[in-house]
């Protein structure tokens, strides 16, 4: 058994596989379960104990780390494993919005559960470096017991605050700043080739002065690549985060650029785009005729 003990990893997709491989990399004993069983069974070979149940992956657990999807998956995962897994600590790190975090606080409370939350900033490969940016909060206790575990799979901690849900609330407002990123890349993009400019030159004007954004090269250089394959962070994904974030500021047209920008990417998903990068973005600017080109 390694220092931290027995950690758990339920859901392995695109994140969780991440974390996973990032752990075993780090010498951490990880146990996995996941509900389509095939998506977990080839971490078995890069040394990762693969249980058939929830509760089965979750007993003995020091640890146990939340990848799942949607609110209601946690929801039934959180039911099924939770008394099979006294003293651990649960960290909450799936994006499920703010009424699905307080139904997912409201579970854990009635089962008496430890539960934390470290939402994760970043997509497949900072995971797997140990790169990501982790939004924390719950009880401050139970968050420097997993401090060491977070560190291998982060460079760096926000504490968003004390209640279950700040760090899902400061997420959906970062998620919405990298929608807003893509999009106006996009944009800017697509107003160039209007404007009969080459894109390039976007990019080059905006390089090393304030208005300059990593993250705009980054997603500019996908919009200029011949093709996209499935992406670390998908479309749809961050569609369904922006509809969480409108849902968690009331949805009233309060916030004009996040519906704007909702409506983009729901054009683009509908498009066909969903399983594609969230640079996809901009051929909603100009249809299929851009990527022809």
């Amino acid at each position: 058994m390694s220092a931290y003990g027995k950690v758990v990893i339920l859901g392995t997709g695109i994140m969780g596989r991440a974390l996973t491989e990032r752990l075993l990399g780090q010498g951490v004993d990880v146990t996995v379960w996941n509900r389509t069983a095939s998506r977990a069974e080839p971490l078995a070979e890069l040394g990762a104990t693969v249980a058939a149940t929830p509760a089965e992956a979750v007993a003995g657990a020091d640890t146990v780390l939340l990848t799942l999807f949607d609110a209601a998956a946690v929801v039934e995962v959180l039911t099924e494993a939770a008394d099979a897994a006294p003293g651990a600590v649960w960290v909450q790190m799936s994006t499920i919005g703010t009424d699905g975090t307080e139904e997912v606080a409201s579970v854990a409370a009635s089962h008496g559960l430890d539960l934390v939350e470290a939402m994760m900033l970043g997509t497949k490969g900072p995971a797997e470096t140990g790169k990501l940016v982790l939004l924390t909060a719950g009880n401050a206790d139970l968050l420097a017991k997993v401090e060491p575990l977070l560190a291998l799979v982060s460079q760096k901690r926000v504490h968003a605050g004390p209640a279950l849900g700040d760090g899902t609330r400061l997420k959906l407002v970062c998620n919405t700043w990298i929608g807003l990123l893509t999009a106006g890349t996009g944009q800017a993009f697509a107003m160039m080739r209007a404007l009969g400019l080459d894109e390039k030159l976007f990019l080059e004007a905006i390089s090393g002065g304030q208005s300059d954004s990593v993250y705009a090269h980054a997603k500019g250089a996908l919009m200029l690549a011949d093709d996209y394959q499935p992406a670390n962070f998908q479309l749809r994904g961050l569609r369904k985060d922006l509809d969480l974030a409108a849902d968690a500021t009331g949805g009233d047209g309060t916030f004009g650029v996040l519906d704007a920008v909702r409506g983009l990417y729901a054009a683009a998903e509908d498009a066909g785009n969903g399983a594609e990068d969230i640079a996809a973005v901009f051929r909603v600017f100009e249809g299929d005729a851009y990527r022809g080109m």
